[in-house]
């Protein structure tokens, strides 16, 4: 009876070891199957960053040519903008110097009218 009993504890313990070891493997592989399913998710939030990181830094070397781009264009039609105030000047000089002449020209048409005047008299009397 006793070595009845001795062998059935036995047994028990070795279903009971049995037991534990299949439930400490299956807890080994739902910690696996976890941690597995946690570093997928994971990279996945890290590879959309690492994708959003470089449309980032494509857009920002876009916006940094067109910013260069259109620093040009201002630079030109700042330049542009100075030539037409430059030929304004020069065309209120001519025109300046245009009324100097016309007064310069009245000027000596009217002396030429008062000479041709006064010739005219001393030849009638």
């Amino acid at each position: 009876m006793l070595s009845r009993l001795s062998k059935e504890h036995q047994a028990k313990q070795n279903d009971r070891k049995e037991l534990q070891e299949r439930r400490r493997r299956e807890a080994i592989a739902a910690a696996t199957s976890l941690t597995e399913a946690l570093v997928d998710h994971l990279n996945v939030g890290v590879a959309q960053a690492y994708v959003n990181q470089r449309k980032l830094d494509h857009e920002v070397k876009t916006l940094q040519v067109q910013a260069g781009q259109f620093s040009k264009q201002t630079a030109q039609w700042i330049g542009m903008v100075e030539g037409f105030n430059q030929a304004l000047k020069e065309i209120g000089d001519v025109e300046n110097w245009a009324r100097s002449i016309e007064m310069d020209m009245r000027t000596i048409a009217t002396a030429l009218e008062y000479v041709h005047k006064g010739q005219l008299q001393s030849a009638s009397s």
